[in-house]
């Protein structure tokens, strides 16, 4: 009977659907094709296990990439159990001790939008980023729909400004971020790493292993943050559901 509820709960009624040859966010030249599975109502459980195979919560939609002879997106994971704090993190965190954080379940409204929408504008400017402003409906589409009762932001407040929002998922046993950004105005607050070493930290408080930290592909800009993060792991491939994922230690060569 137990396996049967875990299997119930491992298929839940969905649209399962390709979005082809889009150019690519993160390889110049390269064109990129999704693999989407649309799911209205979703458990703890199945989100536990796509995001242990490599596939990335948007909304209703677990997605995940299936390019033409393409296999650069790896997704990695943070071991919260044997991460250590060095100097520039304590650094980072000390600079917030005045920062306020709540999490609750994730809305939306005009300040987040303008917050995401100046968050981008200024990424596009440093980092050549596309940007198209944001509306509301895309908004709720992305980051409220398909929460259910696990998905979360935390919202930091610095003198009760909102200056960050991060998006996150509370699986079985860890934390998926889910998108994060943050009013640059407050460069000295770094909240885009505080953020994270603030999941670490929740993620150690809940007594579970993980941050899924999403992609990782060589080269590209937008991640390298990612590689101070140590110890991690990373996944080759993106297995199906009822497929044991082979996740091994992962560490960047400088």
């Amino acid at each position: 009977m137990q396996d049967n509820k875990k299997q119930a709960l491992l298929t839940p009624n969905s649209t399962d659907f390709c979005v082809d040859d889009n150019e690519c966010s993160y390889l110049p030249g390269k064109r990129v094709r999704m693999n989407y599975k649309q799911v209205d109502m979703v458990s703890q459980t199945f989100a536990t296990a796509a995001i242990q195979r490599g596939w990335r919560r948007f909304g209703k939609n677990f997605i995940y990439p299936a390019c033409y002879g393409c296999t650069a997106c790896k997704s990695l994971r943070i071991s919260v159990r044997n991460f250590k704090y060095g100097k520039s993190k304590r650094k980072i965190i000390n600079r917030n001790e005045e920062t306020k954080i709540v999490i609750q379940e994730p809305i939306v409204n005009k300040e987040r939008i303008a917050l995401y929408n100046k968050y981008h504008a200024y990424k596009a400017k440093l980092d050549g980023w596309p940007h198209h402003e944001m509306t509301h409906q895309e908004y709720y589409d992305n980051f409220v729909a398909g929460a259910h009762d696990f998905g979360k932001e935390l919202l930091y407040y610095i003198d009760n400004k909102l200056v960050c929002v991060d998006l996150i998922d509370i699986l079985e046993d860890g934390i998926n971020s889910v998108y994060c950004y943050y009013d640059p105005d407050y460069p000295r607050n770094s909240l885009g790493i505080y953020s994270l070493l603030y999941e670490i930290k929740l993620t150690e408080n809940l007594g579970l292993d993980w941050v899924y930290l999403g992609y990782w592909v060589d080269g590209c800009k937008a991640f390298e943050y990612k590689e101070n993060f140590q110890p991690m792991e990373i996944l080759e491939g993106y297995p199906r559901i009822f497929e044991k994922p082979e996740w091994k230690p992962w560490l960047r060569e400088k």
